[in-house]
């Protein structure tokens, strides 16, 4: 009996050195290359497309994205220098005054957008507003309305030139001043996206959002005049009487931004982490059949080929993405 309790005792502690073997056994698993992108909230489903489209191709790789404000995001590499391979902005300039040359050597410009005012069925005079009454309805008592924090977000400061230009172009004169006077602080978030969730929850009736976002989320949204809305390059004379002041790199600091039309822009890191692997992404992004035609389908206008400003900037280009990259001519 006493020899039987000594098997089974031995018998549980084989067991258990095995099953401690497996527990802390190392496990080798699979390493796949990360790339980090930075990038515009106003890219988030989009890019969220093409980044299962690439990684299907591309078992490999990780795309692992982080959205927010563009100049939001730009300061996490410029000042908090967060690793990061691709940063992609809803404002091309971003990229030029934020991070080149310290960070980065070349922007390309590849998508377009234009500034609507996105609402819903249950949106205060929902079934009055229109070309001729939201600068009305934007002003009335109780009408909730907001946009994103234009020191941090493109879509903020753009949201403000659109009221500016509003003002010239209905000759009212005021116009900006009041409206604004009827949109407290607490309505301006972190980044225009945020102001989605807003919109469909009730919290708030009117938003400015680009017109992709309110596609791409099945919002009601008005469209503008050209005149206004910031997406014809034609009108860019006209789109610089706005200005917007903003935070500048120091604190205290601001300087003054002029309107111009909507375009997006996207770099390499300098000190990319994994920049091979990044440059195969942007590759696929910036392919008139790949990322641009996701783009183009989740009503983006994506700017075909995508493009750099000069001859300098394009001989900076990896050999790969001068396939797709031509120069403004």
């Amino acid at each position: 009996m006493m020899m039987n309790r000594i098997r089974i005792a031995n018998f549980l502690l084989c067991i258990m050195a095995l099953s401690a073997l497996v527990c802390f056994s190392p496990v080798v698993a699979e390493s796949r290359t990360q790339v980090i992108i930075f990038h515009a909230g106003s890219l988030t489903v989009p890019l969220a497309a093409i980044e299962k489209a690439f990684e299907a191709a591309h078992p490999d790789i990780d795309i692992l994205r982080e959205g927010g404000g563009s100049r939001k995001c730009a300061r996490k590499i410029s000042d908090l220098h967060k690793p990061c391979d691709i940063m992609a902005s809803a404002d091309f300039s971003v990229i030029d005054r934020m991070l080149i040359p310290g960070y980065a050597s070349w922007n390309i410009r590849f998508a377009t957008n234009q500034m609507v005012l996105c609402y819903t069925d249950n949106s205060a005079f929902a079934k009055d507003v229109g070309p001729e009454t939201w600068t009305d309805i934007l002003g009335r008592k109780g009408v909730v309305w907001g946009h994103s924090d234009p020191n941090l977000d493109p879509c903020g400061y753009r949201a403000l030139m659109v009221l500016q230009l509003a003002e010239k172009a209905f000759q009212q004169p005021g116009l900006n001043e009041r409206l604004l006077a009827n949109r407290p602080l607490a309505n301006v978030r972190p980044k225009a996206v945020e102001l989605v969730a807003m919109l469909e929850s009730g919290v708030m009736d009117y938003a400015w959002e680009y017109r992709s976002v309110a596609v791409q989320h099945r919002l009601k949204f008005l469209s503008l005049p050209d005149e206004i809305n910031l997406s014809s390059y034609a009108m860019e004379p006209l789109y610089k009487e706005a200005q917007v002041a903003v935070s500048g790199k120091k604190p205290g600091e601001k300087i003054m931004l002029q309107g111009k039309s909507i375009t997006y822009g996207v770099t390499l890191l300098d000190k990319a982490p994994n920049r091979e692997a990044a440059i195969m992404f942007l590759k696929y992004m910036l392919d008139p059949e790949g990322g641009l035609q996701i783009l183009k389908e989740m009503g983006q206008p994506p700017i075909v080929p995508a493009r750099v400003s000069d001859q300098e900037a394009f001989a900076k280009l990896p050999d790969l993405l001068q396939t797709k990259v031509s120069v403004d001519k």
